[in-house]
């Protein structure tokens, strides 16, 4: 058997890579890699030097057909890992539309070619999708709206590669909404420009490992030889999250790996340095949905933490190091990044400062110490309202939104389809229904007729606005018609705001008053 993959060069791709080569029944790998990460590519093979035979590289773009046609030749399945993310993707948009929307459409173009033995594609998409999240709904499933933050091109850009492959003619397909992943690489990554600063510091995240989501799509393969899927997961949404057990915030986060050099989130960050909205944090409600068939979750944040800090010895150095000299040379020297929150403030950015704080005012109004800033680990909102965390986090306590029909049922009704149009301000064109497969017309709030299955709506959550044709978020004035997206919206967002967001052709970040 042949299997392809993409993305085998990153840090998902990577650990997948080293888990497929154990499967017996895989003799052939055709990988797409990019020119420009053939040095990444050789370190991996070397560590794969016993099954260098296996391995059928394709150096190339995933938006070239040409590449995507011998990447798909002759194989039984196609594992989906390429993507450009932050903060690669906000330094370079262009090649984010390029690789998670373009690409995905080229390949699944590709594969959709394919009328006999066509393979199998495992898609991932990411958790960015449903936007930023906080105290008031911190759970997400699969179903719930995807508001997608604004200026982040690429959650948008994903956005779309998914609902190409969730509307596509691939006859087996799956996509797989990973969660933030905690990987070997994960303070260098993030330690290149003002990324950690996005991260609000009472952002829910569930985090899961890179090793644990390689063991996935492995097992993927396993289960899929040894048994029949079909009912389960082909054609299906899904979360993949680490569980309970790795459910925390933004500030637990930098925390535990400030820890490492004998400080703590505290010592090195300020409450204005970071975000305080716009982010796309959650906790996965249903990740355990996914954990029940293929049973790869075993790293827990905890031990993942304990073995890097193991594994980088050299780290423990900055304990010997004064705290406020690592906090001017490794964090304050980042205020430089156009990336940074520091930086829009000071360079006058409204349209981020207002994104994600509110405002120039509110920005200005963030406590300056942490005895007045509402940390949720502390049992305290943002606003400072008191908040049991403990029980916060538990699944039992979850405040879910409404869906306007029940998403745990496993039959549909054209009346359901109907309600749930008419919630988000629209209503179905089809007059007829019978396979929640099958293509429907629809139309949104403003008129827009567009074509979707109801599975894509319903299951998946997907509901045509601005955002899925160009760089533009609407949520301001859509919210104030649409029951679905005000639900979420309002998390973080006052009633009263008015903004539309969008990038203008050279990506430059745009607001206007509506």
């Amino acid at each position: 058997m042949k299997i392809a993959v993409t993305g085998v060069t990153g840090n998902m791709g990577q650990a997948a890579l080293e888990e497929l080569v154990k499967i017996d029944e895989i003799e052939k790998f055709n990988l797409l890699v990019l020119p420009s990460d053939k040095k990444r590519w050789n370190k991996l093979c070397k560590k794969l030097k016993t099954h260098k035979k296996k391995f059928n590289v394709i150096f190339g773009s995933l938006a070239n057909k040409e590449a995507c046609e011998k990447l798909v030749e002759g194989v039984s399945y196609v594992l989906g890992m390429a993507a450009v993310i932050p903060p690669l993707s906000d330094q370079h948009p262009e090649w984010a539309i390029e690789c998670n929307q373009v690409g995905i459409d080229t390949l699944v173009s590709v594969i959709e070619n394919i009328k006999e033995n066509q393979p199998k594609f495992v898609h991932t998409s990411t958790l960015a999708l449903y936007g930023n999240r906080n105290h008031i709904h911190p759970f997400a499933r699969v179903g719930d709206p995807l508001l997608v933050s604004p200026y982040d091109v690429y959650s948008a850009a994903k956005m779309r590669g998914e609902f190409r492959v969730l509307e596509s003619d691939i006859k087996n397909f799956a996509v797989i909404r990973q969660t933030a992943m905690l990987h070997s690489n994960m303070l260098s990554d993030n330690m290149s420009d003002g990324l950690m600063f996005h991260t609000c510091f009472n952002s829910p995240l569930e985090w899961s490992t890179a090793h644990d989501s390689g063991v996935l799509m492995a097992n993927i393969i396993r289960e899929d030889l040894s048994r029949d899927l079909s009912k389960v997961f082909w054609k299906k949404c899904f979360n993949l999250g680490g569980g309970a057990e790795n459910c925390v915030t933004g500030y637990d986060t930098l925390n535990d790996g400030f820890k490492i050099i004998g400080g703590s989130a505290k010592d090195f960050f300020e409450p204005n340095f970071n975000a305080t909205r716009n982010f796309h944090g959650v906790w996965f409600y249903d990740s355990k949905v996914l954990d029940d068939i293929f049973h790869y979750q075993s790293q827990t944040v905890k031990e993942f933490w304990s073995d890097f800090e193991k594994k980088n010895k050299i780290m423990k150095a900055g304990k010997i190091v004064p705290k406020k000299l690592i906090k001017k040379l490794a964090i304050e020297r980042l205020f430089k990044s156009p990336n940074a929150a520091k930086y829009w403030v000071k360079h006058n950015d409204e349209p981020r400062v207002f994104a994600y704080f509110g405002g120039k005012e509110k920005y200005d109004a963030i406590a300056k110490k942490w005895d007045n800033f509402g940390l949720l680990v502390e049992n305290k909102t943002l606003d400072g309202e008191k908040i049991d965390f403990e029980k916060l986090k538990d699944r039992k306590n979850a405040k879910m939104i409404n869906h306007y029909f029940d998403l745990d049922s496993k039959k549909l009704t054209i009346k359901d389809l109907q309600e749930v149009a008419k919630a988000h301000g629209g209503k179905l064109i089809s007059k007829k229904f019978s396979d929640p497969y099958e293509k429907l017309e629809w139309e949104n709030s403003d008129g827009e007729r567009f074509f979707a299955r109801a599975y894509t709506v319903l299951y998946a959550g997907h509901w045509f606005n601005i955002t899925y044709k160009e760089n533009a978020w609407d949520f301001d004035r859509l919210a104030k018609k649409d029951k679905i997206y005000a639900e979420l919206w309002y998390d973080s967002h006052a009633k009263n705001e008015d903004k539309f967001y969008y990038m203008d052709e050279k990506f430059n970040a745009r607001i206007k008053n509506l």
